[in-house]
């Protein structure tokens, strides 16, 4: 029976290091007011120009194919998530295969935000298994800090993020001791609005119905950006972080767990947990629910701040290269994030 095992895997991050005293300049903060809320003491920003999304995704991806011992032209799929595409469309993933010349392969753009790498390998995952592809392409990649309120307005969500990515290519192995062993995803589109970001969005444009011919300028202008849209920030992300926080700390071990059981296996049985790196203080409650040790959980969170889509497989490629992952090792995956949506995966590397 064919698995999907990872094959290989890289990461970058930009070189512009932005410590909480740098955010400082722009907002009513302060070094400890940030680690005491997240546990992060830097994060990266990519370059304002040529570094984008797809270009940081291309990096990471370059490592992995490298590492994989393959070329660009062996991979014949590709799996793109992110919530900060180059373009509303078309997505990064063709934008990735055009930049590394690949062949004329099929690219699928994942939009489930901080759950988006999970879900997208567990949809790799699928394609591998029937046999469909051999070499899939999964990126994970962020640039938010061009879409930040830098203002005391916006802080408890600017200080939070960063920018970066991760890759993986996945390839079939009928070893049974190795590869990924489940995936479970979750949503529950109750409380979407509490983490979101607002506009440009379609159901804020309630002109649709009638022809743009029956408006002045003026007022096709307040169709795209309203004052209400400027005013209240609707064009920057939005967090109700406490509200996050309380079902982050319930639906995260509950994935864990769900995908445990599935495999008749326990939390001892964890060699490394990679939380998605929301908040540090969200990664140890799910710690302490799960009982599990430090050597068991991986954080870089206090370094790369959240990278959304790119955290897990940034904290995935650093573990591994830092020889806290070894062949064998039962490595879980988990990630919470705006949809609500949630997901888990199980590995064995």
């Amino acid at each position: 029976m064919l698995k999907a095992k990872i094959a290989g895997i890289g990461y970058y991050v930009p070189e512009n290091v932005i410590t909480n005293n740098d955010l400082k300049k722009y907002m009513d903060t302060s070094d400890e007011w940030i680690q005491e809320r997240t546990g992060i003491k830097e994060r990266r920003y990519a370059q304002r120009t040529g570094e984008t999304t797809t270009t940081m995704g291309v990096q990471a991806a370059t490592i992995a194919i490298e590492r994989a011992g393959i070329t660009p032209q062996d991979i014949d799929f590709i799996i793109f998530a992110t919530l900060s595409p180059d373009y509303y469309f078309p997505g990064c993933g063709v934008l990735l295969q055009r930049a590394m010349k690949m062949k004329e392969i099929g690219a699928l753009d994942i939009r489930n935000q901080c759950s988006g790498f999970v879900y997208a390998l567990s949809v790799a995952d699928q394609f591998i298994k029937t046999g469909m592809y051999k070499n899939i392409l999964v990126v994970g990649s962020e640039k938010h800090s061009f879409g930040l309120d830098f203002s005391t307005r916006g802080r408890s969500v600017s200080v939070i993020f960063g920018d970066g990515a991760g890759a993986v290519v996945l390839q079939p192995t009928t070893n049974p001791n190795q590869g990924i062993l489940s995936t479970h995803l979750h949503s529950d589109g109750e409380s979407a609005e509490i983490l979101a970001m607002y506009n440009p969005g379609t159901h804020a444009n309630h002109w649709v119905q009638t022809p743009l011919a029956n408006f002045d300028d003026a007022e096709i202008g307040q169709m795209f950006m309203s004052n209400a849209m400027v005013n209240e920030a609707q064009n920057f992300p939005y967090m109700d972080g406490p509200a996050v926080f309380k079902k982050a700390i319930i639906k995260m071990p509950e994935v864990v767990e769900e995908a445990l059981l599935a495999n008749n296996l326990t939390a001892a049985d964890i060699d490394m947990l990679i939380p998605h790196q929301a908040n540090l203080r969200i990664a140890q409650f799910v710690q302490q629910k799960l009982r599990l040790k430090d050597e068991q959980v991986f954080n870089n969170i206090q370094k790369f701040g959240n990278t959304t889509a790119a955290s897990v497989p940034i904290a995935l490629c650093e573990a591994w290269e830092t020889g806290k992952i070894k062949d064998g090792n039962l490595v879980c995956l988990a990630a919470f994030g705006s949809g609500f949506t949630w997901a888990g995966a199980l590995i064995r590397w």
